[in-house]
């Protein structure tokens, strides 16, 4: 794949991850063959990747591994030198809070995915959220993630932080093994993928806490985020910052640009040159995700239009005519005809 474009559905892969993998005795190659990607794809200097391809990629890593921790072992990754610049920043940052806010911040070098953390009281809970996926991410790539956060913890306060509990939407499988590696009880068939930790632990400072080496980490990944920017365009940029952002709010300008590490005044000029404006992208992404959202029927159309951040129903309902000429309510129930319409839908045959 080409490393070249940013598009609105890439993953950076670590080039260390091939070595990894051999030295536990799994095949590149097959791995690279049940994933349906190209011979010699891990091998490359730089790995870019779309959601579809980075999930085959980590369900052939756990079938060809046989192995139920795998994800767990390489996600709890311990040497130092193999850790990649965002994740020696979280290393070195003030405290575990500082870390996960550093790295969610950052996730935007390498891929469309979030960590959502969420606090309710004395319990914290984190978990990872891909967004352009279109279904179930692999479980080895859940333990890949839930792994590395517990590590980030522990590494950092030198094993003071450990996680209440973990939870997860599998079926009971492998108790023990989790159990065992986690240090905490696991909750089975969750309604979705997380970590779980102590509130007061967010504060908790890192005895890892380096300022002059996260001066010179900050550096480097501003470096790099002003490349991905100048790569992928700004008008994409706006759009992914919004999808993120629009639930339950209407970020502005100033939201949006710091976001991306920009001044409300670059953000504009950036905008001016490539002859686009902020209200355009807003709309245009409210419409892209109105249309999605309505295609879920679970999803109530008072919903839809908190969802896209409008403060009433009549205000998301103008907005919709305005783009497809019906109610939201009409357009649903046509999509649904046309889509069943399709479903029963049997190819003629010659007789």
């Amino acid at each position: 794949m080409s490393a070249g474009k940013v598009t609105g559905d890439r993953f950076r892969i670590s080039s260390l991850l091939a070595k990894r993998l051999a030295e536990r005795g799994i095949s590149i190659r097959t791995v690279e063959r049940e994933a349906g990607l190209p011979p010699g794809f891990l091998n490359q200097e730089k790995i870019h990747a779309a959601t579809a391809q980075l999930f085959a990629l980590w369900k052939a890593i756990g079938h060809i591994s046989g192995d139920p921790a795998i994800g767990l072992k390489l996600g709890a990754e311990s040497r130092f030198e193999r850790f990649e610049p965002i994740q020696v920043a979280a290393v070195c940052s003030r405290t575990f809070g500082d870390a996960l806010q550093r790295v969610s911040r950052c996730k935007i070098l390498t891929c469309p995915e979030e960590i959502r953390v969420q606090s309710d009281g004395a319990e914290t809970r984190i978990n990872f959220v891909f967004l352009q996926d279109e279904g179930a991410e692999p479980e080895v790539l859940v333990d890949v993630c839930l792994a590395w956060v517990v590590a980030l913890g522990s590494r950092g306060s030198q094993g003071q932080i450990r996680p209440l509990r973990v939870e997860l939407a599998r079926t009971v499988r492998h108790r023990e093994l989790f159990e065992n590696h986690f240090g905490c009880r696991i909750r089975f068939k969750a309604g979705h993928n997380a970590v779980v930790f102590r509130s007061e632990d967010l504060a908790r400072p890192f005895a890892t806490h380096n300022e002059e080496l996260l001066k010179i980490l900050g550096a480097q990944l501003d470096r790099e985020l002003d490349e991905l920017r100048s790569d992928a365009g700004v008008g994409e940029l706006v759009r992914l910052t919004l999808k993120r952002t629009l639930a339950g709010g209407r970020p502005g300008r100033a939201d949006v640009a710091r976001e991306l590490h920009l001044s409300v005044r670059t953000l504009q000029r950036r905008l001016n040159d490539a002859g686009l404006t902020f209200q355009r992208l807003v709309q245009d992404t409210r419409h892209e995700l109105a249309l999605e959202y309505l295609g879920e029927v679970t999803i109530e159309i008072s919903e839809v239009a908190f969802l896209l951040g409008y403060e009433d129903t009549n205000s998301f309902f103008r907005a919709f005519h305005e783009w497809q000429g019906a109610t939201p309510g009409e357009w649903r129930e046509q999509h649904m005809r046309s889509a069943y319409s399709r479903s029963t839908d049997k190819p003629k045959t010659n007789r």
